[in-house]
């Protein structure tokens, strides 16, 4: 018998059993949501101020663009510096930021430029929670707790835009723009209360460290059954203990140090030169892009109509279903071996808009190609073995923002599509693209054959 057929997956008693989980997953609720009525908030204060639909859109993405400046400079310092005070300055600046679009009575272009400039530091905020998690949650527990912050973030998402919505019509931008920072505040104090101090995983002034091959770490190794001691560092190396469910890694130094800017730099290139890491990265990227563009389509699709709400919530719906179906009952093996049939999933339900479907059953379709998403829960051990423990913040860091600005190159890619041709054409040709790159990526989407341990 072999370690693999009798590894256990997590629960969510297990996940929810943790102190620490439950402070990050209410206060990534809470974030969502938040966000959501803001960017909704801003972009219907601004559509109010200039009746320009173009600034409108503008203001709803403002929020995003920034993911790809930061993720490209700033994310080293998500190791650098303690994940609780991070994810606390982040709700601060959040609720600073609100309360100033809310009551400064700033112009238009201040209004963007202070969502502009404040969101490059998102990416770093967000990347320290998510390098947290594994430190949290042991073993097949970290895939699960992503699973649920999936969850979270369609369901934040829908509840966010819909009470936003209705928020916005009661009371106005303004004061829906001051619930949103009243919502930061109280994340940031349950952040503060709920979690305890972490120690960064890099000093504040790095020597560089340098990827090296690793054993797959044994994830059924518990408390009770304790893995055997790590390997001794080489002449000019250093150990670094992988913490609970990863592995040893050895991490060569060099000298010299660097700035913020200039490491990250660094270590993004070491990143993406690591075939393993490219792969991965790709593999997470790529298919999610034709994703985005093809639900950047539906409004025109359907002429403008209001049915495109629903649609694009019945997709939301989707996502959140397959992440919480696979995340809680495929075992671990079987989970990373759906990536690649999941991944095509993304795209074939979109070649069914050939057929020129209404606004039901392009719902149906939607929602079933959302639930392909969860395609991402098989590369996320893999993707956490794969990286040093010493840059896990910017790798996850890069990890969101490639998805980030994937999304936005995907709506941009299919909307030309769409401008040239029809969008019923576009949907379908990002449709046929996302099949084609999943099984361009097969061997990336597909688990690396494991040896079997035999086992007593």
């Amino acid at each position: 018998m072999s370690t693999e057929s009798t590894e256990r997956g997590a629960t969510f008693r297990e996940v929810f059993a943790v102190g620490e989980f439950r402070v990050l997953f209410g206060s990534f609720a809470l974030l969502v949501a938040g966000d959501s009525i803001k960017m909704l908030a801003l972009s219907v204060l601004v559509f109010a101020q200039t009746g320009s639909p173009g600034l409108s859109a503008a203001a709803y993405m403002a929020g995003w663009l920034p993911y790809i400046f930061g993720g490209l400079f700033l994310l080293s310092l998500a190791d650098r510096l303690p994940a609780r005070g991070l994810m606390i300055a982040g709700e601060l600046v959040r609720v600073v930021v609100c309360l100033l679009l809310a009551y400064a009575g700033l112009p238009i272009w201040a209004m963007l430029a202070l969502v502009l400039v404040t969101g490059l530091f998102s990416p770093v905020f967000g990347a320290a929670r998510s390098a947290l998690l594994p430190e949290v949650l042991p073993g097949d527990a970290f895939v699960l707790g992503r699973s649920l912050l999936g969850v979270t973030s369609a369901s934040a998402q829908i509840a966010g835009l819909a009470v936003g919505g209705a928020f916005l019509a009661a009371a106005g931008p303004h004061t829906a723009l001051a619930a949103t920072a009243a919502l930061s505040a109280v994340a940031a104090l349950i952040l503060r209360l709920g979690l305890p101090h972490h120690t960064p995983r890099r000093t504040p002034l790095p020597k560089p460290v340098t990827l090296s091959r690793a054993t797959p770490p044994d994830h059924t190794a518990s408390p009770a059954h304790p893995k055997p001691e790590e390997p001794a560092a080489a002449p000019g190396e250093r150990v670094v203990a992988g913490g609970r469910g990863a592995s040893a890694r050895r991490v060569g130094f060099g000298g010299g140090s660097a700035g913020a800017v200039r490491e990250t730099l660094r270590v993004n290139r070491m990143l993406v030169a690591d075939p393993r890491v490219r792969g991965l990265l790709l593999a997470s990227w790529v298919p999610t892009l034709w994703l985005a563009g093809a639900e950047a389509m539906i409004v025109p699709y359907l002429g403008g109509q209001g049915e495109a709400g629903v649609v694009l919530a019945a997709a939301a719906g989707g996502m959140a279903v397959g992440e919480f179906a696979v995340g809680r009952f495929a075992a671990p093996l079987l989970r990373e071996r759906l990536s690649l049939p999941l991944a095509v999933l993304l795209g074939v339900p979109w070649l069914g808009f050939v057929a020129g479907p209404g606004a039901g059953w392009a719902a149906v379709l939607a929602a079933v190609a959302a639930a392909g998403l969860s395609y991402q829960l098989g590369l996320q051990r893999r993707f956490l073995e794969a990286v040093p423990e010493e840059v896990r913040g910017q790798a996850f860091g890069l990890l969101s923002a490639g998805l980030m600005t994937g999304q936005a190159a995907g709506a941009a890619l299919v909307g030309v599509l769409g401008e040239v041709f029809s969008p019923q054409v576009a949907i379908v040709a990002a449709g046929a693209a996302g099949v084609a790159v999943a099984f361009a990526l097969a061997g990336s989407l597909r688990p690396p054959r494991r040896v079997a341990t035999p086992v007593g």
